[in-house]
């Protein structure tokens, strides 16, 4: 996975928040298309990051579920007569 692709809609609602951000942190003007520029930068140099986070913290999840399941499964367990 090189980028994170997003819809017309969801850079219509990015942008104006990429704009948004630089005005007030750090009083600078953008246009709408150097906005989608630096959208277009962060998915494909940063996007990949929080994807394989996400991922891992999908696992860890996951593996607390499993565990989660295994305790209560052996709860079902019957005892034997030696």
């Amino acid at each position: 996975m090189s980028e994170i692709k997003f819809s017309k809609e969801e850079k219509e609602s990015l942008v104006p928040k990429i704009k948004m951000y630089l005005h007030d942190e750090l009083d600078t003007e953008v246009g709408n298309f150097d906005a989608e520029f630096l959208l277009d930068f962060f998915s494909e140099e940063i996007g990949p990051y929080f994807y394989n986070r996400g991922i891992r913290d999908s696992l860890d999840m996951l593996d607390a579920r499993m565990e989660e399941l295994k305790e209560s499964i052996y709860v079902l367990e019957k005892q034997v007569k030696l």
